[in-house]
């Protein structure tokens, strides 16, 4: 009898793994699913009329986004890192904090500020007398404006790991170029951005991912990109197979960035020959060259993160008398009761897939786990509907059945509910933090597990006993980081959340759309205080392993 249950032991963890996989795909595999399902005359009058601004408008903001991001990101990393200035070291961490605004509070605060009734317009028209119609300014509202916003909370993708690949560079690489007669910019260009090219390429696709993603902002600035496509087409057409097929046009965009990231990868060929790797010790900076460089290291930070929370702060003290109510705590409340029951769930999947692909490292298992962890790079809209098409039709299905089998209504069991919700989030950043449980793992000797077993310990047991109190930096790290994301996710709570259920991000998105900016405040405030955790710890850690380095 050991026999069958030793095998059994054996096979628990690829068949548990597998079927997670498969359960988290599910939402991909129902938006492919129905690009073979007949729309009727829908698709054809989405293709005769806003289809082409849906592609048109996704790939400029693409492209806009790219470029935005590659000069703050890459300019910024190469300053913090390679370059000696006054002030360097503050904006090694400072250059993070727009992570912490959500791009749909960035474009609410500074619509609020650079629109016509707002201080910056009304203030120009009292110095100069000028009246509507006599000035041009740019406007906020338009693909430009979207562009701008996205840039500003997105750079520090590209800053993250350009300067990581920066930082990893050794110092005798950067010496043979100087001996060659290369100034710092030809060195810059000709070598250490060659050296950098993969994880550059990487936080850009990142980037563009989170940009194709957004739907607040386009939205409010009211530029038609499929994000926008794919609500109008759910609640405005009320079909789910023409926005089903609308999703899976977006998610062909996300793939092909997913591809270009991996085959950039594939192809890069760059390894440091020398046996002697030295620190780098970077250019001094003075004169006008270290205020050039503090002031290109300062716009992001400025019009990323200080501004629009200086006038958040602003607009939440002229409203606190009366925004600060029960309601108010009723939205803190459902904010984080979800962030927190959703954090652990997707922690506890990543740690049960982590460690199910460490006891059994083979191509099944390793490629159901990299399926599972696909989904941070779907946007929330995409999953959302690819949730509530099947749990719809599972709901609907029971009901008929409960009605003629039974005679009663089982009604909506999960349509509507904080699971479907809940199942949302886990599929969207389940990947957050498998990649956190993963690298924790991987800092555990496999001697460690075999030491176990020869204790006697079964592989749960090795688990719960030896790897997760070892675990406790990661598994907390993953779960704020997770929560936070929670915190700020708009679209697929739109989408998913039970009847007369808000959350701050719904609540700031209700306000703005009617125009109440100031009363949106305190609800955005707090989803941005919120958003500072991970962006301590990612300073934190940057900080230790520097350290680490020097040491």
């Amino acid at each position: 009898m050991t026999g069958p249950r030793s095998t059994l032991r054996r096979t628990a963890w690829p068949i548990i793994v597998t079927a997670a996989a498969v359960t988290i795909g599910l939402p991909v595999l129902v938006i492919i699913g129905h690009l073979f399902v007949p729309t009727g005359d829908i698709w054809r009058h989405l293709a005769q009329t806003v289809l082409a601004d849906y592609v048109r408008n996704s790939l400029l903001l693409m492209l806009g986004v790219a470029v935005g991001t590659l000069i703050g990101g890459v300019g910024t990393a190469w300053l913090t890192s390679m370059c000696r200035f006054p002030g360097r070291r503050f904006f090694e961490w400072a250059l993070l904090l727009p992570m912490a605004m959500p791009a749909y509070i960035i474009a609410y605060t500074y619509t609020g500020l650079l629109d016509f009734p707002g201080p910056v317009q009304t203030a120009l028209r009292d110095w100069t007398g000028w009246g509507f119609g006599d000035y041009w300014f740019p406007p906020i509202r338009s693909l430009e404006g979207a562009i701008v916003m996205l840039s500003l909370v997105l750079y520090p993708y590209v800053y993250l790991l350009s300067r990581a690949a920066f930082l990893s560079q050794s110092l005798c690489v950067l010496d043979v170029s100087r001996t060659l007669g290369n100034g710092p910019w030809r060195t810059f260009f000709f070598v250490a951005l060659p050296l950098a090219r993969p994880a550059i390429v990487a936080g850009l696709t990142l980037a563009l991912m989170e940009a194709l993603a957004d739907y607040g902002t386009v939205h409010y600035f009211g530029v038609q990109t499929f994000t926008t496509g794919i609500f109008r087409t759910w609640f405005g057409l009320n079909s789910a197979a023409a926005a089903a097929q609308l999703s899976a046009m977006l998610l062909g965009f996300v793939l092909v960035l997913i591809l270009i990231e991996r085959y950039s990868r594939r192809q890069a060929r760059y390894h440091h020959t020398s046996q002697r790797h030295q620190a780098i010790r970077g250019y001094r900076l003075s004169g006008w060259t270290a205020a050039a460089a503090v002031g290109f290291c300062t716009l992001p930070v400025l019009f990323g993160f200080l501004v629009p929370a200086g006038q958040l702060a602003a607009w939440a003290i002229t409203v606190a008398d009366t925004a600060y109510d029960r309601a108010f705590v009723t939205l803190v409340a459902n904010s984080l009761q979800l962030a927190g029951l959703a954090a652990l769930v997707t922690l506890a999947l990543a740690v049960l897939l982590g460690y199910g692909r460490r006891l059994h490292p083979t191509p099944l298992v390793g490629g159901a786990v990299r399926v599972a962890g696909l989904g941070y790079a779907v946007p929330g809209t995409v999953i959302a509907i690819g949730v509530i098409i099947p749990f719809a039709w599972f709901d609907n299905t029971l009901d008929t059945w409960a009605r003629a089998t039974f005679g009663f209504s089982t009604g909506l069991l999960l349509s509507g509910t904080l699971a479907a919700l809940v199942f949302a989030y886990l599929v969207r950043f389940l990947a957050v933090a498998l990649h956190t449980v993963d690298a924790g793992l991987a800092r555990i000797r496999p001697s460690m597990d075999e030491a176990g077993r020869s204790l006697g310990l079964r592989p749960g047991s090795v688990l719960q006993r030896i790897h997760l109190p070892m675990l406790k930096g990661s598994l907390l790290t993953a779960t704020l980081l997770v929560f936070v994301d929670v915190m700020k996710e708009l679209p697929a709570t739109l989408i998913l959340r039970p009847f007369n259920y808000n959350t701050l991000a719904v609540r700031v998105y209700e306000l703005a759309t009617d125009e109440r900016l100031a009363d949106a405040a305190p609800a955005a405030l707090t989803i941005v205080l919120a958003g500072l955790l991970p962006v301590f710890l990612l300073s934190r850690s940057i900080t230790r392993s520097r350290h680490a380095e020097t040491a």
